[in-house]
């Protein structure tokens, strides 16, 4: 078997998250420690006892999602099960340059914390938000949304049937309104902080540019499929362009798993998440390969 590891986004977050972890303190004192210096505050124990209002919040989502994720990796990876490719949804992108060892743990922390703070400010400066837009062709949904002034776009393509896009309130409405009348199955805003992967997120690219331009970033040890072109990567410096660009470009999650499956990956393995999101995407792409995940067994 062909192994693909996909390590999870934001959305994977719940209470309770890393209580296992923290049973094997000893083991991962070092890198939780680590964790709680980056951040300046008990990282581990938000991500436990929540409130999951506090949760939710950008700045603390990011991290907690990056830290289980990397946990349950070193948790479950072993030398005779080494994958071919790995990939992250947006976020988790960050996660699997760290798992092909492009950063270090602390560098790729630093970055997450900085994607997370950039983002929030970003969202702050520009009112905006998400929808999610199901059971209709991709370029219909591209049509709709340049017809539309404004600013709204593609921005996740997650799956054959299922396209969230970014914007401003009002055009978003408005695709929202032409998407239903087009045919839709279901269009509808998310709950989010703002238009992520979006021309309005440039004010983010430009604060997280400077953050990535401060940590080293090595030639990746396995092939890496970034968002940005669904293609496989392993040279540092294209490695560095993409994940700045993936700030305000679409995540093209579909395409990704496509290119894998057609390049011979035939196992996908979630990590750092309960199975039903990136999972759920595979398989709306193909059920004739095998699944599985790396978590908690909670």
């Amino acid at each position: 078997m062909a192994k693909a590891l996909l390590f999870a986004g934001q959305a994977a977050q719940y209470v309770g998250m890393g209580r296992i972890f923290k049973l094997k303190d000893e083991r991962y004192a070092n890198i939780i420690d680590l964790a709680n210096e980056v951040m300046g505050f008990n990282l581990l124990d938000i991500m436990i006892e929540g409130p999951e209002e506090s949760l939710k919040q950008t700045i603390n989502t990011q991290p907690a999602v990056f830290l289980h994720s990397y946990l349950s990796y070193i948790d479950n990876k072993t030398s005779a099960d080494t994958p071919v490719a790995l990939a992250g949804h947006s976020l988790g992108e960050i996660t699997a340059l760290v798992a092909g060892e492009v950063l270090s743990f602390e560098d790729g922390l630093q970055l997450v914390k900085a994607r997370a703070e950039a983002m929030q400010m970003a969202c702050e400066k520009n009112p905006s938000t998400m929808a999610a837009i199901l059971g209709m062709e991709d370029n219909m949904v591209e049509n709709i949304c340049a017809q539309i002034e404004g600013i709204v776009v593609p921005a996740n393509y997650n799956c054959p049937g299922q396209l969230v896009i970014s914007g401003s309130h009002d055009s978003i409405k408005e695709a929202i309104e032409q998407c239903k009348e087009a045919g839709a199955r279901r269009a509808l805003e998310i709950s989010v902080g703002g238009a992520f992967h979006s021309p309005l997120m440039e004010p983010a690219m430009a604060e997280f540019k400077n953050a990535v331009n401060n940590v080293d970033f090595n030639d990746a040890q396995i092939p890496i499929y970034q968002n940005v072109d669904a293609k496989p990567h392993t040279n540092a410096e294209e490695i560095k362009s993409n994940i700045i660009n993936q700030v305000v470009s679409p995540v093209k999650w579909s395409q990704t798993i496509q290119n894998m499956i057609s390049s011979g990956i035939n196992e996908f393995c979630e990590v750092g998440g309960k199975g039903k999101i990136l999972m759920g995407m595979v398989r709306k792409v193909s059920r004739e390969v095998s699944m599985n995940v790396w978590g908690e067994n909670e």
